[in-house]
């Protein structure tokens, strides 16, 4: 079984695909557990962001089980999977592992060093757990993940270089200082949204959400930091905008939230309208009324092509140093792990010989002198135990540093052990059954 990691993100795919095979919130759920019932794929998790669909899976075989992934994926997105191959990305085993750890590192990001993405993985993996299908390689993956995360932000201080995606945002809206902000969506996004609009200097900020209590928390919390803010249902949109200078959507939602009929006629002063969303909150037609400017996803890929990612060399190649060490060294401990079943299996052959052996002497000598016994029982086991230390500890050795032999495989030839005995010996917990 390896790890397969199939997606397409702004550096592969058109935002008008993104957005199709995008996976709302509410239905991540369904689509994993589609996935999790793939012939080939044992455990699954999805990782769907603004700018990114990716899959991480468990599988059989690799072609098996990107064929698994595409088909469900396309059928997401409502198209035929060929139609798809061209936008996707595709790295398995060592290969995914490394894409793992640079996402989750923000040296794939679209503003690179962003802090966010972090935190997306962490939601994505809570989510497959809740749902069933994590297992014991993905639960051991995303917790080095998460860890190779926190160490690449914390030792190089790529974080600083750019924030998010929703400061790049609001530098292509201009100066916010001491303006009004509406923001349409209370989740992780606008939270985010929240506090670079109160690091940016805003005035105040209007939060609407399809729910109230939400709305009514984060308006608090931003309240609490100092800057006024006030919670609107939805449906009082309308009137917030009208004194608004910049709104930001990003409710995560599978169809537009923000049209033309909620901008009223301006009263002498622009709006711009930042459309985080994928798919897109905003209806196209906003960026056609007098006095709005959209700001979209398109538009800051452009920026950021543009004028160049404001990271540095040094930074970026001591980032992926950490992540290529961090790599060698997870592979390092799985190859390790994965013999030592076969360890645990020949060690237990050796003491079952010796019981037999020993049982032997008692049939043999039945008038052997107890304390001579038990003696001779601890020397068998000691010699058996010397014997065996060395060649034991030096098989993990040779199996973290080289993936080019089989050691598990070549110990149960030469010691005629079962095949499924390490198996049985450290099977990890099974992943959910299939339905």
């Amino acid at each position: 079984m390896s790890v397969l990691a199939v997606g397409l993100s702004h550096r592969s795919a058109e935002l008008s695909t993104l957005e199709r095979v995008a996976v709302p919130a509410p239905e991540i759920g369904k689509v994993l557990d589609e996935l999790q019932q793939a012939e080939h794929i044992s455990e699954v998790m999805l990782v769907s962001t603004c700018n990114r669909i990716e899959v991480y899976a468990v599988v059989e075989t690799f072609h098996g089980g990107l064929g698994d992934v595409s088909e469900v994926l396309a059928r997401q997105a409502g198209m035929e999977p060929a139609e798809l191959y061209d936008s996707l990305y595709v790295h398995y085993a060592g290969a995914a592992v490394e894409h793992l750890f640079s996402v989750a590192s923000g040296l794939d990001s679209m503003v690179v060093g962003e802090t966010q993405i972090l935190g997306q993985v962490r939601s994505a993996y809570a989510t497959a757990r809740e749902v069933g299908t994590v297992g014991r390689t993905l639960h051991e993956l995303i917790q080095t993940t998460l860890r190779v995360g926190k160490r690449v932000h914390t030792e190089t201080g790529l974080d600083a270089l750019g924030a998010s995606v929703v400061s790049e945002a609001l530098a292509a809206a201009g100066d916010v200082t001491g303006k009004h902000a509406v923001i349409v969506g209370a989740g992780s996004m606008g939270a985010l949204s929240a506090s670079q609009l109160r690091k940016a200097g805003i005035g105040e900020i209007t939060v609407a959400n399809r729910t109230d209590a939400r709305a009514r928390r984060l308006a608090a919390n931003v309240t609490e930091q100092g800057v006024p803010a006030r919670a609107v249902p939805l449906s009082g949109v309308v009137e917030a905008v009208r004194d608004a200078d910049i709104v930001i959507c990003c409710t995560g939602a599978q169809d537009a939230v923000f049209g033309p009929d909620q901008v009223l006629p301006r009263r002498g002063r622009d709006l711009v309208v930042c459309d985080l969303g994928l798919p897109r909150d905003v209806d196209p037609a906003v960026g056609e009324l007098a006095g709005v400017r959209v700001v979209d996803l398109a538009t800051i890929q452009r920026r950021m092509r543009e004028a160049g990612t404001p990271t540095t060399e040094r930074q970026t190649a001591k980032a992926t140093g950490i992540v290529l060490d961090e790599v060698r060294d997870y592979l390092a401990g799985q190859r390790s792990a994965e013999v030592t079943p076969t360890v645990t299996a020949l060690r237990r052959r050796a003491a079952e010989v010796v019981d037999a052996e020993l049982l032997r002497l008692d049939n043999r000598l039945p008038e052997l002198d107890a304390g001579v016994r038990e003696e001779v029982g601890r020397t068998v086991r000691r010699v058996v135990d010397k014997l065996l230390h060395a060649p034991t500890v030096r098989v993990k050795q040779l199996a973290a540093e080289t993936a080019d032999t089989d050691y598990a495989n070549a110990l149960r030839e030469l010691f005629c052990l079962d095949p499924q005995a390490p198996a049985a010996v450290a099977s990890p917990k099974p992943p959910p059954e299939k339905k």
